[in-house]
């Protein structure tokens, strides 16, 4: 069986994604903060391990992904998932405490997360696998509001390229998946109005997160000779090409 770690796996698309890997024979390890939301993923599942640990600590990343490597000899997969975000304000108006912590998670959790698995990926045998990483579509188009977030997804755009290029000469693949407007707790808001660029507020068109899980499977089932370097998936009709 192949297997995937997955962090943020508690809830949204990080749940979605875990269901659809499990449902299609994958061995899944579930990562997040707290255990009770990773059992409430796994629902008993033989297949699920549930991983609780802090994505921002080096040490507790290191040694989760470690366990989960020696209990199934390899990892072929690693999807960086987990993240935060802030209620849209101009800069000026969020506290740099909460600033600094969406950075901490989105930026160091995911670079931390990524060089885990990259390197257990580079020493297994036969050596190689696949970092998934979630970026968004703030990783091209800003919203109203939200300088901190759009700075972190334009991070792990960075990130992306930059693993992709460096995992060449190890067998490993990286690509990114960057999502418009799944209907996951943190996008319920988008159906009762958010505000838009010229001072409106607007409901806005949203997706299944179930289409999200199915893009990563199919990233994640492509040979490591075949990459999907960027993927989009979003709501058809949200505010993002041209003028919305």
């Amino acid at each position: 069986m192949p297997s995937i770690l997955i962090t943020g796996a508690g809830s949204g698309v990080g749940r979605a994604t875990a269901h659809a890997f499990l449902a299609d024979g994958w061995q899944v390890g579930l990562v997040g903060r707290r255990a009770a939301p990773l059992e409430e993923t796994a629902a008993g599942q033989e297949a699920a391990m549930v991983l609780p640990c802090d994505v921002t600590n080096e040490d507790e990343v290191d040694s989760t992904f470690g366990k989960a490597a020696a209990k199934w000899g390899r990892i072929d997969a690693m999807f960086n998932n987990a993240g935060v975000s802030l209620g849209g304000a101009p800069i000026d108006e969020l506290a740099v405490e909460d600033i600094r912590h969406l950075l901490d998670v989105n930026i160091m959790g995911a670079v931390i997360a990524a060089r885990a698995a990259f390197g257990l990926m580079r020493k297994q045998d036969p050596q190689g696998g696949r970092i998934i990483n979630n970026g968004s579509v703030s990783a091209y188009v800003p919203r109203w509001g939200s300088a901190p977030y759009t700075v972190s997804k334009h991070a792990i755009t960075g990130l992306t390229r930059t693993l992709s290029l460096d995992g060449r000469p190890f067998n490993i693949a990286c690509g990114q998946i960057d999502i418009g407007n799944a209907l996951t707790e943190m996008a319920a808001k988008m159906t009762k109005g958010v505000p838009q660029a010229d001072g409106s507020m607007a409901v806005e068109p949203v997706m299944d997160v179930a289409h999200v899980a199915k893009s990563v499977l199919h990233m994640a089932q492509l040979p490591l000779n075949t990459n999907v370097q960027f993927m989009t998936v979003m709501a058809t009709n949200m505010p993002f090409i041209g003028r919305g």
